[in-house]
């Protein structure tokens, strides 16, 4: 039941323009108001073009300028779940009293160092009002450092895949659903004063984390690194709890420095972490300048985007959807390709949108990769096949990276996301074949793997991957972790005989080969809804060689609705998940 202390709707009233040019869209700064007493210095006059798709807010500009641009905004974005606009809502340093209501597409962001250095006091929020209630499709968008002191004690992120809270901290209680179902999501280096409630929350990811207390159980919640994780063990309640992140880097972000000037803060690794990397003093990592950065504004092309990084520069790319006709090539150890509200590449005539060497300390975040009309065979790749040098000291990181397949219109891509480099750290991603929109179906949206993983000692938090074909992970490199995995199996197979593996009934969602000597995993669920035909069976949702080194924490399997059948959790233990018996638990494997 919804909390009555927490706002349902953004209500404001839609002001007129006040002083014409004081929303600060494309990035640059028009002659502003006298600043409050209180407020932070402005942000420099000689601010980088970002584009028509960037709005800075300066805490000099009326409130009601503010309020009104975040609520145009908003009614755009509020149900545009497939459409091309993308937006980036930026706050410089400085306090604020407004309503963000954060919609499809949409990054609401503070311009600090820290996130206490941009305090909105009103709330950051998304609600599933337009679906009356129902979170499940709240996806692709976010929140990030940012400080709310939430009006009424309360916030809400009712969400569920690629909609992460990241790098806040909310003054009050966050609740993370609506009044109905929610399958999220992603709670990281974030501090909540008061109580987290998970609500209908079927699973959820916290890491890195710090709160007053949490309420809410369902399927399958993890904690890793998080100080005050709540008690209990799996599967009653179905608590995953890991004490320490083993290894980690914080997503990069955009910030102003107290002289005006924008700068991308590039966290460092940390290992064995609990808490936050900043809510004990200032996070460990370097600051580059802009100048640094080609920022890639739509319209460019993918020829335009290679010779910048041919060139040595860092890629800053701008809310907007980029079709590619040749592969983008980051060749350069330490490079980042830091994406704004969504960014979006779309590969053009069969080709993959992204390949990365071989390198040291490659930082890719907040893009997604939406597949094209003609089938691609990879839409990204981590270091060329073969790849054996060792990273560990300074690991490539992919931070809230999306992959699609249909949903917008057809796309077709045998494999989204393919990692042949060792120490690679994976830090929230969703592989997704779409199950809804345009250019879906069984033939439509073609799409045989979600993830493969050839590196060794590969780390992934927040794995989410989604109604492919085949395998939808198949993890072949030795010392490979997970820490949570969300996954649903297609939901369409037209019939038994259409989803075969050899003779085996279905293909799984997590595949370790056969070869693999060690691997650990804490977390995962698999859950099936065969609604084209509800007679299909898997076998099995996880499969893996049966030896000491190879291990499984917390796994779960359901049918949704009874419509389909899992037979088994794990090889041939646990289960099943069918119309009799629909959640199905299994603590440990072997």
């Amino acid at each position: 039941m919804k909390s009555r202390s927490i706002r349902r709707r953004t209500r404001t009233r839609v002001l007129p323009a006040v002083a014409a040019g004081l929303v600060l869209a494309a990035g640059t700064l028009a002659a502003v108001t006298t600043p409050h007493a209180d407020a932070a210095p402005a942000v420099s006059a000689a601010a980088p073009d970002l584009g028509p798709n960037v709005d800075v807010f300066d805490p000099s500009m009326p409130r009601e300028q503010i309020q009104s641009r975040l609520d145009e905004v908003f009614r755009q974005q509020e149900t545009n779940q497939f459409g091309e606009q993308r937006h980036a809502l930026l706050f410089a340093p400085g306090s604020y009293d407004v309503d963000a209501n954060v919609g499809f597409y949409t990054q609401v962001a503070g311009l600090g160092l820290s996130p206490d250095d941009t305090d909105i006091n009103g709330a950051v929020h998304a609600e599933a009002d337009w679906f009356d209630g129902n979170a499940t499709q709240n996806f692709w968008r976010g929140a990030e450092n940012l400080a709310v002191t939430p009006a009424g004690g309360a916030d809400r992120w009712a969400v569920s895949q690629a909609a992460p809270y990241r790098r806040m901290h909310l003054k009050g209680d966050l609740a993370l659903d609506d009044n109905g179902w929610s399958s999220g999501g992603l709670l990281a280096d974030t501090k909540i004063d008061g109580q987290v409630d998970s609500g209908s929350q079927q699973q959820w990811l916290s890491r890195n984390t710090e709160w007053g207390g949490w309420t809410g159980k369902n399927w399958n919640m993890v904690f890793v690194g998080a100080d005050n994780a709540p008690e209990g063990n799996f599967p009653d309640p179905p608590y995953t709890r890991v004490a320490k992140a083993p290894v980690t880097r914080e997503k990069p972000f955009l910030y102003v420095d107290d002289a005006g000037a924008y700068k991308v803060f590039v966290p460092e690794v940390r290992h064995d972490s609990s808490g936050t990397s900043w809510s004990g003093g200032d996070a460990a990592g370097s600051s580059l300048p802009i100048d640094d950065f080609h920022i890639v504004k739509e319209g460019e092309s993918a020829a335009d985007i290679n010779a910048a990084l041919a060139d040595g520069k860092n890629l800053l790319v701008t809310p907007g959807v980029y079709h590619l006709d040749q592969t983008l090539k980051v060749t350069r150890p330490d490079t980042v390709v830091l994406g704004l509200g969504l960014a979006t590449f779309v590969p053009d005539g069969g080709v993959s949108a992204m390949n990365v060497a071989d390198v040291d300390g490659v930082k890719i975040a907040g893009l997604l990769f939406d597949a094209g009309t003609t089938n691609s065979d990879t839409l990204m790749r981590i270091g060329a096949e073969g790849s054996s040098a060792d990273h560990s000291a300074n690991p490539t990181s992919l931070h809230d990276v999306y992959f699609r397949v249909g949903g917008a219109g057809v796309g077709r891509a045998t494999t989204s996301l393919v990692v042949n480099s060792a120490d690679v750290i994976g830090d929230h991603t969703w592989i997704w074949r779409a199950d809804h929109g345009d250019g879906v179906g069984w033939n439509t949206n073609t799409a045989d793997t979600g993830l493969i993983v050839n590196g060794a000692d590969v780390t992934m938090y927040g794995l989410f991957v989604e109604h492919y074909q085949k395998h939808q992970v198949l993890w072949n490199g030795n010392g490979g972790r997970t820490y949570f995995f969300q996954n649903e199996m297609p939901y369409d197979p037209p019939d038994q005989a259409a989803w075969m593996d050899g003779s085996t009934q279905g293909y799984t969602a997590y595949k370790v080969a056969d070869s693999v000597t060690s691997h650990e995993a804490w977390g995962l669920g698999s859950y099936c809804f065969f609604n084209a035909n509800k007679s299909v069976t898997a076998e099995h949702a996880f499969t893996a060689p049966q030896r000491d080194g190879v291990r499984f924490h917390d796994m779960v399997t359901v049918s949704l609705g009874g419509t389909g059948t899992i037979r088994h959790v794990i090889n041939g233990a646990g289960g099943p998940s069918d119309a009799s018996s629909n959640v199905a638990n299994l603590v440990s494997y072997p």
